[in-house]
């Protein structure tokens, strides 16, 4: 269970949400600049609340401007709109980025259908697989929530719709809450177990 609870000054408006989310995927959804992925950096520990605490399964990770749990101890998974995937590294070694688990690194290559990219690096590469491979990425290090911030913005139509395949099937071996960011109604109606509206720092 994920608790958020939190207000950080944003520059044209105050961030102040409160929320839950069990093992369900549960949608940011609203306009660039409404506050959504600050609230994604505040709970993988990338930005610090001025006010508020956040746990995830009773583990306090900050409490008001204090990072209680260390970024890289919190165990989030994070796919950043544009992947961040390591472009001297192969396919292979992103994915193995923080993970020595080799026989969950093969179960995702071939669940994600990414095995025959493992050679390659990520300028080689369409943006479906560059989203596919951040995400295996994100799930080998076995994390106790995933965070999505927008990763199927950039993608056509087509391969968009695989990628929300792929995640509906993830989400439903993977029983951890997921917090996906988003502007685009129709992928949050897909891919949402519930949906939060956030309007300017504010959820409607």
């Amino acid at each position: 269970m994920l608790h958020v609870q939190l207000r950080k000054k944003l520059s044209h408006f105050t961030l102040n949400v409160e929320f839950y989310a069990g093992n369900e995927t549960v949608i940011l959804f609203g306009r660039s600049g409404s506050g959504k992925t600050t609230i994604l950096n505040c709970i993988a520990g990338l930005e610090v609340p001025d006010q508020g605490k956040i746990e995830l399964h009773k583990a306090v990770l900050t409490k008001d401007k204090q990072l209680i749990t260390p970024t890289q101890k919190r165990k989030a998974g994070y796919v950043f709109q544009d992947y961040a995937l390591f472009p001297h590294k192969t396919i292979l070694e992103n994915i193995k980025y923080g993970s020595s688990d080799d026989y969950l690194i093969n179960h995702l290559l071939t669940i994600l259908k990414i095995d025959h990219l493992k050679s390659q690096y990520p300028h080689q590469i369409s943006g479906g697989e560059k989203q596919r491979s951040a995400l295996a990425r994100a799930l080998a290090a076995k994390p106790d929530i995933l965070l999505l911030d927008e990763p199927f913005s950039s993608l056509d139509e087509k391969t968009r719709y695989e990628c929300h395949s792929e995640l509906l099937r993830l989400r439903q071996e993977w029983n951890i809450p997921i917090i996906l960011v988003t502007h685009d109604r129709r992928e949050a109606e897909h891919l949402g177990d519930r949906i939060l509206s956030i309007e300017k720092g504010k959820l409607e």
